[in-house]
């Protein structure tokens, strides 16, 4: 079903709004492989919301890389530049849940530091936050 293109971006910023305090639970439980999986889909899935009023063609949600995501919304609203960091978030797309995305030992062990959990959290965040504003500023 297709829907208007506004509330197409409110369900996708709904999702992210959502996955990211999972995550957040997820760290504060000290599961750090899962929290920056979900950090990045948050932060993901927040673009996406934006991407929604501001693109007509699907094609660009083929994608689950932030920096390309974070290419094409710079493109159209400059403002993004201000969490263009978020692209570091693209490093915990497969590692985080593969054995074999990384060079040895597995994710659950691997990712143990709860900075970097940190510094994802902040970056998934602001992104949310700056798309949630942009998606408000627009009319329906």
């Amino acid at each position: 079903m297709k829907r208007p293109h506004k509330e197409e971006s409110l369900r996708w910023l709904t999702q992210a709004k959502d996955e990211f305090q999972d995550a957040d639970d997820l760290r504060k439980r000290n599961r750090f492989y899962l929290a920056l999986f979900h950090f990045q889909q948050a932060a993901e899935k927040a673009l996406k919301a934006y991407l929604y009023l501001k693109v007509k063609s699907i094609e660009v949600f083929y994608t689950h890389s932030i920096n390309d995501l974070l290419e094409m919304t710079m493109d159209i609203d400059p403002d993004f530049k201000e969490v263009a960091q978020a692209k570091k978030l693209d490093k915990y797309y497969i590692p985080t849940r593969y054995p074999n995305g990384l060079p040895g030992g597995v994710p659950s062990r691997y990712f143990d530091d709860p900075k970097e959990a940190e510094e994802a959290m902040e970056l998934a965040k602001r992104m949310i936050e700056l798309v949630e504003k942009k998606v408000m500023e627009t009319e329906p």
